[in-house]
């Protein structure tokens, strides 16, 4: 406090406030920052809604549904772990397990087989690429309905193409979707050739993303195109191939409009002999809900799918430190 003479008398004044200043700035960011969070908040709100109502409530809600049991005419009761006590009974569950895994492993065929045709296709001074990427990427945006009937035409054993060409060349082929022995490689060549063009086109892309100087690099050292492929190419387009070998089993892993139109559903498919060894986990699940009503089971089979599904995508993350390079 000081005090000062005036004509007037004297007059005592306050001294300012330690901090005053400082303090008033850091309120007035703390506002901002609560500002800026709230409008974060706005804008993702519509998207995170959207996520809430149609991802995140369907599963809790499924995962209650695993603890019931329901009836011919709707309804459910608590039941507790009974439908995966069932699970672990059920040998057509395990089967189709075993057949969804198998066509998940053997479809990851589509990645190696989809960065050759980028590497040729990225060759410099190479014409009509524009051409070979609309053929490649055609079945992506075909219906798949549409794929599987053509194919369920090509592979009859009867008066299908496939067969008739064999035979021009003296082969009797096999009733492809109806022989136990090669049905699910049959299904495996479909599911491969209709995702190879996404593949394709997204390697495409992490190829042209490479700096050239690192292929200038390598050719000054001796490298040839073939050495360039292996040591550059492939090493930075590791995590290219990471995220298409994720996305990859986790569509795998969820396959049905193959199998429901090649090989149908209910009692229909039954008749198939090859059923049994193309049956997937969610033509199980299908039929278990919408065929024989049996909610509450068919709940658990797609329960254990989805931590199936958790369980391979955590493991592909935890592997991919020592394969995928970055930088």
């Amino acid at each position: 406090m000081t005090i000062t003479s005036t004509p007037g008398g004297t007059r005592t004044e306050q001294p300012p406030a330690k901090g005053g200043r400082p303090a008033r700035a850091g309120r007035s960011k703390r506002r901002d920052r609560v500002t800026e969070a709230l409008w974060g908040y706005a804008f993702i709100a519509p998207i995170g809604l959207g996520l809430a109502v149609f991802y995140l409530w369907p599963v809790v809600q499924t995962a209650y549904f695993s603890f019931t049991a329901w009836g011919a005419f709707g309804g459910h009761t608590w039941s507790g772990l009974d439908n995966y006590r069932r699970l672990l009974h059920d040998s057509e569950f395990g089967q189709a397990m075993v057949n969804t895994l198998a066509y998940t492993a053997l479809g990851l065929v589509s990645i190696p087989l989809a960065i050759v045709f980028a590497a040729l296709l990225n060759r410099p001074g190479l014409r009509g690429t524009g051409v070979y990427r609309t053929l490649f990427f055609l079945p992506v945006v075909t219906m798949p309905v549409a794929i599987a009937m053509v194919w369920r035409w090509l592979y009859n054993g009867d008066y299908g193409l496939i067969n008739y060409l064999l035979s021009l060349v003296g082969i009797d082929g096999p009733n492809w979707i109806a022989d136990p022995h090669v049905a699910l490689y049959a299904l495996v060549a479909v599911g491969v050739w209709s995702s190879i063009g996404y593949n394709l086109v997204i390697f495409l892309a992490g190829m042209q993303a490479i700096p050239k100087e690192y292929y200038e690099a390598a050719q000054l050292d001796g490298a040839g195109p073939v050495r360039q492929f292996f040591s550059v190419t492939i090493p930075l387009l590791s995590p290219t191939a990471f995220f298409v070998s994720v996305i990859s089993v986790i569509g795998s892993l969820q396959l049905f409009d193959l199998v429901y139109v090649m090989a149908g559903s209910g009692s229909a498919a039954r008749a198939n002999p090859a059923f049994p060894r193309l049956e997937t986990v969610v033509q199980l699940f299908y039929d278990r809900a919408f065929v024989t009503n049996d909610r509450g089971y068919a709940a658990a089979i797609v329960m254990v799918l989805l931590l199936v599904i958790i369980a391979l995508t955590a493991f592909q993350f935890r592997m991919q430190k020592r394969w995928v390079h970055y930088g």
